[in-house]
């Protein structure tokens, strides 16, 4: 019996359900079909805002269609529809549920028109219905565009909104977003002030402009607050710039070390001025692109493994290179600074000409991994993902150079050679072998380098070239063949330049970082981090 109770109060409840949906769809229904009787504008605006209050999701069709223009009346019987053109005839949707119903032609039914402030209403009252969406998500997109688009009339379903959130970082938005509108609706000064204060908290470009503009028309206190708001966003939107302008240092620090660490140990070892050191680079992007074409063609799913894949080859390609320049070129040449800059850069030309007559003059694509693609906000601070990976990258392949130099056997050789070239050989070093691993290490560090460059610059022939003179500049600058000095370096004027531009340009700020290292070596000629080696007794 009590079982036969339970399925009986069940089955009543569905029935009960079942016509409170099918009266609220009734209800819909006819609120949309209001559509075919509103007269202008006005009129078709209030029946939005009638749709938008009902708050149910089905609304967001029809509105949706209405926004786009694929809304019409049917003549005969005012009904209204979604529709898609296609010759004469048009195929209509239930504007509610989206089934298919039937066909009309052309001349049957009147599209329903809009314009810019009736978009801009439509796009606010879908923004009150997402905030009941059940993924965070979305209620947090539709904070954001309802704090961004004020409207007075909002505040009701924000308050509802806020009474029902449970996700502490969408609620602060939806009571961001309610600030905004308390500031265009005509609620007391009392509740305008504390959203005026609540706004100023928050310290960014579009609170900014919405304070500014709430200031140019407010009078009184409210003029007063919103002016000190201002301010203090002002000065703190300053401290974030600042931090801007260093992180856009370091991230340039981190491409110049990547560029000048393998020329710090050519440089630094072996004395040799490599001004083929910039095409090393370019080997390396060059190699990127050929992986990627490869996998393009014949393994697309592997594409996010792509740089991991070029990296060991762009190593082995510009050090195999390095290697045949200093055993068929430079180890003749050692002693001899000028006709080994000249023969370098012979060199860089050949292999400039050489891709241009293999890849041709133009740029090459080299793509973005998934996993490097898009940015993120760090407070008021853009951070790219392909930058910061490259920071990252930077940083590990000095940890594993530094590891090199000061804690294998070859790397106490290197070091050897660099103090005294004469006494290593005494002890039984192959110093000319010791050379031609050195330039090809540095060769095959530039070539990774050249990777990681072709996520943020254009793969070209002369690639490398906007980069060779910089890299001079970071060696010279922190110390010749010292690592610690050359990150040091790198960092400086990275965060230096980025500084310098907005007040000097990108031209003139690179000539003043050139004056400004020009002086510097005037009072110490070894660098930051002097150290001894061939290239210093020379």
């Amino acid at each position: 019996m009590k079982i036969l109770r339970a399925l009986g109060l069940t089955f009543l409840l569905t029935l009960m359900f079942a016509a409170a949906s099918s009266a609220d769809e009734a209800a819909l229904r006819q609120t949309v079909t209001k559509f075919a009787t509103a007269k202008g504008f006005p009129a078709i605006e209030a029946v939005v805002r009638e749709l938008g209050a009902t708050g149910d999701p089905a609304v967001e069709k029809v509105l949706n269609a209405l926004s786009e223009g694929n809304l019409y009346v049917r003549k005969s019987d005012d009904g209204v529809f979604i529709g898609k053109e296609g010759g004469a005839t048009a195929s209509l949707l239930d504007p509610l549920s989206g089934e298919p119903a039937g066909e009309a032609l052309k001349a049957e039914i009147t599209k329903i028109r809009v314009n810019n402030s009736l978009r801009g209403t439509i796009r606010d009252v879908l923004g009150t219905l997402t905030l009941g969406s059940d993924d965070p998500k979305v209620r947090l997109a539709a904070a954001t565009t309802m704090f961004k688009s004020p409207d007075a009339d909002a505040i009701p379903a924000l308050d509802a909104a806020i009474a029902k959130e449970t996700e502490a970082s969408v609620k602060a938005r939806m009571q961001d977003a309610r600030a905004s509108a308390v500031l265009v609706s005509d609620l007391p000064e009392a509740e305008k002030l504390a959203a005026i204060e609540l706004l100023g908290k928050r310290g960014d470009r579009d609170t900014l402009s919405l304070l500014t503009g709430f200031q140019a028309n407010a009078q009184g206190a409210l003029k007063n607050a919103a002016g000190a708001a201002v301010e203090h966003i002002n000065s703190t939107l300053a401290l974030w710039q600042t931090g801007q302008n260093v992180w856009y240092g370091i991230s340039l620090g981190s491409v110049l070390l990547l560029a000048a660490i393998g020329l710090a140990i050519t440089f630094g070892v072996m004395g040799v001025i490599n001004m083929a050191h910039g095409e090393m680079v370019m080997l390396g992007a060059y190699t990127t692109f050929v992986v990627q074409e490869v996998i393009r063609t014949h393994a697309p799913a592997l594409f996010d493994w792509s740089l991991a894949i070029a990296l060991p080859l762009a190593f082995l390609v510009a050090g195999g290179v390095g290697l045949a320049i200093e055993r068929g070129i430079i180890r003749f040449l050692y002693g001899r600074p000028l006709e080994t800059l000249l023969a370098t850069w012979g060199v860089s030309l050949i292999l400039q000409q050489a891709v241009r007559t293999i890849f041709g003059p133009t740029n090459r694509e080299v793509g973005n991994p998934s996993w490097m693609s898009g940015a993120f906000d760090l407070g008021q601070l853009a951070i790219t993902w392909n930058r910061l990976w490259i920071l990252v990258f930077a940083l590990c392949v000095f940890a594993v150079l530094l590891y090199v130099m000061k804690r294998t056997s070859w790397g106490l050789q290197m070091r050897a050679v660099t103090a005294n070239r004469r006494m290593a050989a005494s002890m039984g070093i192959r110093t000319p072998w010791v050379d031609a691993l050195t330039f090809a290490l540095g060769s095959g560090i530039a070539g990774i380098a050249g990777v990681a460059l072709s996520q943020i610059d254009n793969v070209s022939p002369n690639l490398g070239q906007g980069y060779i003179i910089d890299s001079f500049m970071v060696v010279v600058f922190g110390g010749v063949g010292n690592l610690w000095g050359t990150l040091v370096g790198a960092m400086s004027l990275g965060i230096l330049n980025k500084f310098l531009e907005p007040y000097a340009g990108a031209v003139l700020g690179k000539i003043l970082v050139l004056v400004l290292i020009i002086l510097f070596i005037q009072k110490r000629p070894r660098g930051l981090f002097a150290l001894k080696g061939r290239a210093v007794e020379a």
